[in-house]
């Protein structure tokens, strides 16, 4: 198998007598701090007790802009706020969704039974 061969051809020299530089940017890994906005969006839509959904929205955001500009640790201080907001929010609506159906299912049944005391009234 024959091999190839490549030749380069210098075709002039550079006139400036500056050393070339060159730019890198290292990006970490570390910088991956999760900014919650699909829970907090999720929570404003859907379980907004009084109005958790929607601050843990806003810090959700302030945590995406921050980590953006490169600042870790304002980012990752947001996310935790959001995050306390988001499970304080959801921890509410599931609550008070509860108590309402317990008040709910309470009112139906004495409201039956309210109906079934005035008909065994009215028939003897």
């Amino acid at each position: 198998m024959p091999k190839e061969e490549c030749e380069v051809v210098v075709l002039g020299e550079t006139r400036s007598p500056a050393p070339e530089t060159r730019t890198v940017i290292n990006i970490s890994s570390d910088t991956l701090v999760p900014d919650h906005v699909v829970w907090s969006l999720f929570n404003t839509i859907f379980m907004n007790a009084c109005c958790l959904g929607f601050i843990a929205f806003a810090y959700s955001i302030k945590s995406r802009d921050r980590k953006m500009v490169g600042d870790v640790i304002g980012a990752q201080s947001y996310a935790s706020t959001s995050k306390c907001l988001n499970i304080s929010a959801l921890a509410l609506s599931i609550i008070l969704t509860i108590v309402f159906i317990v008040l709910y299912a309470a009112t139906i049944t004495a409201i039956i039974q309210n109906f079934s005391q005035i008909r065994k009234d009215s028939q003897g």
